[in-house]
């Protein structure tokens, strides 16, 4: 199935406009939602007219980056794809044997969440009464040897790719936010990137302690600005920015409190390239060693507001591949309206939408 999930729509390259255009891509964090991510990459890799220079990522977008540069540096474009699926179909595997499973009643009303889940109940409590130092001290963490599995981290650290490759991690010790580029980058530190501080033990790396790379950049936008060439930001969205209807119960509110943290770190970098772009513009700052930043949003938040909070914690292929399939539609409609923006101007209002 992963086969055929890798060759989907092959061949669909519009061949108008043949001239290649090169962007940066910026892939948030979000758990199983991350899959939406991955429905995103294989659409553009599809591309041709399309390069990539530069990867920023956090969470589950660094497991995503680290597997899509990993794959890019032994086969191209269809050893991304290839790995990519790989590891999606490792994580749903792997999860299939565990005890986090979605109930007769959240299959049968498709919303993919696990709020009447007896393990994710109990793991729920657990969570919130105990310390992962306390309940899980072994720290046994399965997405390690998920990752080992897809991903030679020699190769990726000593490639010639000339792909750009950032990650994001939260030093616990000093509140401030730790880049990795791809010489650093180990099984451990991609770990870091994803390490929520009430599931698992902080991650430590040369003496330092680090968790998720949410709270202080999902993600970090300034590596691309001042690593990479190209003046244009792909955001993938998996993290709501806006939610409608007012959270009510304790998990919701909790979950609207992360998706707020998590955000306000993208919030505050788009206000600075807002305010940077405006001087810019109205001639009151010297462009010389300044450029301009075009911002891009491919978001999956229509889609992703249907389905619970908890399907974060639900890797069950059907669900995987229901976020798979919408990420390639979503970055279909994107290259299709926005194709003519890149590298020209920024395709979203960054005040409307981020400010």
């Amino acid at each position: 199935m992963q086969g055929n999930i890798a060759e989907t729509s092959k061949g669909r390259q519009k061949k108008s406009d043949s001239a290649v255009k090169t962007i940066n891509l910026a892939l948030q964090g979000g758990g199983s939602h991350g899959s939406f991510t991955w429905g995103v990459l294989d659409r553009l890799l599809e591309e041709d007219r399309l390069a990539i220079e530069g990867i920023t990522a956090t969470s589950a977008g660094a497991m995503n980056a680290a597997v899509y540069a990993y794959g890019f540096a032994i086969g191209g474009r269809e050893g991304a794809r290839t790995k990519l699926a790989e590891f999606w179909k490792r994580v749903s595997d792997a999860a299939a044997k565990g005890p986090l499973q979605p109930s007769w009643w959240d299959k049968k009303t498709k919303n993919w969440a696990l709020e009447n889940s007896p393990a994710f109940m109990m793991m729920d409590i657990v969570s919130r009464l105990m310390s992962p130092y306390e309940f899980n001290p072994t720290n046994a963490n399965p997405l390690r040897d998920l990752l080992l599995q897809s991903v030679d981290f020699e190769v990726l650290r000593n490639t010639d790719s000339p792909l750009k490759l950032y990650l994001s991690a939260t030093n616990v010790r000093t509140g401030k936010v730790k880049v990795f580029d791809k010489k650093e980058m180990t099984v451990d530190a991609v770990l870091a990137s994803a390490c929520l501080p009430f599931m698992f033990h902080a991650v430590e790396i040369d003496g330092e302690a680090y968790w998720d790379g949410g709270y202080m950049g999902n993600p970090a936008l300034f590596p691309l600005i001042y690593h990479c060439d190209s003046p244009d930001v792909a955001i993938v969205h998996i993290n709501p920015l806006e939610r409608p209807e007012l959270p009510k119960t304790a998990r919701d509110i909790l979950n609207r409190i992360n998706e707020i943290s998590f955000n306000s770190s993208l919030m505050r970098e788009m206000r600075a390239i807002s305010f940077v772009t405006s001087l810019i513009d109205s001639g009151k700052l010297d462009g010389a060693g300044m450029k301009n930043v075009y911002v891009h949003s491919i978001s999956g938040e229509a889609e992703l507001l249907k389905v619970g909070a908890t399907s974060k914690l639900n890797a069950d292929w059907e669900f995987l591949t229901h976020l798979f399939q919408a990420g390639r539609s979503y970055a279909d409609t994107w290259l299709e309206t926005n194709w003519e923006h890149l590298n020209v101007r920024s395709s979203v209002d960054i005040h409307d939408q981020y400010l």
